[in-house]
C-alpha cells in the first residue's frame, strides 16, 4: 500500500506538471492573455512550489506525513475543480496557484515518505519511483492533446475537462493512502537532527550545489533544447519536439534501468559518473552540430539519475531527519532553478551582442554558448560532486 501510494504519486505529479503544454495556447486564447500575463501565470509554479517547501516539512511533524499526503492530493483534486469552474481570469490564476501549492506539497511529501520507507536498495527505489514521474512526464502532453478533443454527451472536455479529469485521478492515492499506514511519524521531535546542526554540516551544502546545478541543467533542456534545434539549425517543430521526446524517454528508461547500479557503486561516485557522461554529452553534441544532435537526448541518460541518487544519500544520511534536509536542500535548489534558468538567457544575449547583432552566427553563437551552459551546469554537478566524494573519503564516510 505505501509503494502503491508513492508510486501513483509520482505518475499523478507526472501528469499535474506537464500537462500544460498542450493547454497552453487554449487558456492563452480564452483569457486573452499577452504574452507577459502568460508568464506570470507560468511563474506561479515556481512560486507555490517554494512557498510549500516553506511549510510541508513543519506540517509533516505536527501532522504526521500520511495526512500531509492525503492533504497534498486533496489540493490538487481540489484545483481540479476550480479550473473546470472557472470562467474568469483571477479565479483561474488562484485556482492553478493552489494546484502547484499541491505539487509543491506532493513533491516534499513523496521524497519524505520514500526516504522512510527505502531503507533498503535505496538508489534502486528511488531511481524506480522517479522513473514512473518520467514515463508519465512522457506521455502526459499526448494523453492531454487527446483528451481536449474527447466529446461527451455532446461537450467537448477541452482545456477545463482536461485538467478535471487528469487532477481527479488524485482520489485514487488518497483512498490508497488512508488505509495505509506509514513509518516515521513515531520518532520525537527529540531524536530528530536539529537545524542548527544541519547548517553547519559540509556535506549537506554540498550536496545542496550538486543538486542545484543537476536539476538546472535538467530542467533548462526541457525549456530550451526544442528552441535551440528550431533557431540554430532550422528543424520543424515537429522533429524538434520529437528529440525532446527521446530526452525524457532516456530520462525515464535511465531511471528504471540504472537505479541499482547506484547502489553498487555508491551515490557519490555515481553522482560523478552520471553527471560527467551528461556534461560530455551535452559539449560533444553542440561541438559536433546537427548530425550530433542525438547526443542531446542521450545527455538524458546521466542527468536523470542525479536528483533520485541526492534523495537516496539523504534518506542513507539523515535517517532520522530526512525530512528537514530534503526541504531544506529542495528550497535552495528551486531558488537555484530559476537563478540558473536566468542566466542561461544572459548568456545567449551577451554572446549574440558580442558576436554582433548583424552577424548572421550571433544567434548560432548565442544559443550554442547558452546550451554550453546547460553543459556546464553538468560539469560543475561532476566536479562538486569530486570534492564531496574527497571530503566524505578522508572522513571514511563515503555511501
Amino acid at each position: 500500500m505505501q509503494l502503491a501510494t508513492i508510486f501513483i504519486g509520482f505518475i499523478i505529479f507526472g501528469f499535474s506538471e506537464n500537462i500544460k503544454g498542450p493547454a497552453i495556447p487554449r487558456i492563452q486564447f480564452d483569457f486573452l492573455l499577452n504574452e507577459s500575463q502568460l508568464g506570470t501565470l507560468l511563474s506561479l509554479n515556481a512560486l507555490g512550489y517554494l512557498i510549500a517547501c516553506s511549510f510541508t516539512a513543519y506540517l509533516t511533524k505536527i501532522w504526521g506525513i500520511k495526512w500531509v499526503t492525503v492533504a497534498a492530493f486533496a489540493s490538487m483534486a481540489l484545483s481540479g475543480i476550480l479550473i473546470f469552474s472557472s470562467h474568469y481570469y483571477p479565479m483561474f490564476s488562484a485556482s492553478y496557484f493552489l494546484m502547484y501549492i499541491g505539487n509543491g506539497m506532493l513533491e516534499i511529501g513523496l521524497a519524505i515518505l520514500s526516504a522512510r520507507i527505502f531503507v533498503k536498495n535505496t538508489g534502486t527505489m528511488m531511481n524506480m519511483t522517479h522513473g514512473f514521474y518520467g514515463l508519465s512526464s512522457t506521455v502526459a502532453p499526448l494523453i492531454a492533446t487527446g483528451l481536449m478533443k474527447v466529446t461527451i454527451a455532446g461537450h467537448t472536455l477541452d482545456w477545463r475537462g482536461m485538467y478535471l479529469v487528469m487532477l481527479m485521478l488524485s482520489v485514487i492515492p488518497i483512498v490508497i493512502a488512508l488505509f495505509s499506514a506509514f513509518p516515521g511519524d513515531d520518532i520525537s521531535h527529540e531524536d530528530r537532527v536539529s537545524f542548527k546542526v544541519l547548517l553547519k554540516d559540509k556535506v549537506l551544502w554540498l550536496m545542496v550545489l550538486v543538486l542545484t546545478f543537476g536539476v538546472v541543467s535538467e530542467l533548462a533542456v526541457g525549456g530550451w533544447l526544442v528552441n535551440f534545434l528550431e533557431k540554430a539549425y532550422g528543424w520543424e517543430a515537429v522533429n524538434a519536439s520529437g528529440m525532446l521526446s527521446i530526452f525524457f524517454l532516456c530520462f525515464a528508461l535511465a531511471r528504471l534501468l540504472f537505479g541499482p547500479l547506484t547502489d553498487r557503486i555508491g551515490f557519490v561516485l555515481s553522482l560523478i559518473i552520471f553527471s560527467g557522461f551528461s556534461a560530455l554529452c551535452t559539449f560533444a553534441a553542440i561541438i559536433g552540430g546537427e548530425g550530433a544532435a542525438y547526443l542531446f537526448a542521450a545527455s538524458g541518460i546521466g542527468i536523470a539519475m542525479i536528483y533520485p541518487t541526492v534523495m537516496a544519500f539523504i534518506a542513507k544520511r539523515y535517517q532520522k531527519g530526512s525530512d528537514t534536509v530534503i526541504t531544506f536542500t529542495v528550497t535552495l535548489m528551486g531558488l537555484g532553478s530559476v537563478i540558473g534558468n536566468y542566466l542561461i538567457g544572459g548568456v545567449i544575449e551577451i554572446v549574440k551582442h558580442v558576436v554582433g547583432e548583424d552577424s548572421p552566427t550571433s544567434l548560432l553563437r548565442g544559443l550554442q554558448a547558452g546550451y554550453g551552459f546547460i553543459g556546464l551546469c553538468a560539469a560543475l554537478c561532476a566536479i562538486t560532486g569530486l570534492i564531496l566524494y574527497a571530503y566524505l573519503f578522508k572522513r571514511k564516510e563515503i555511501i
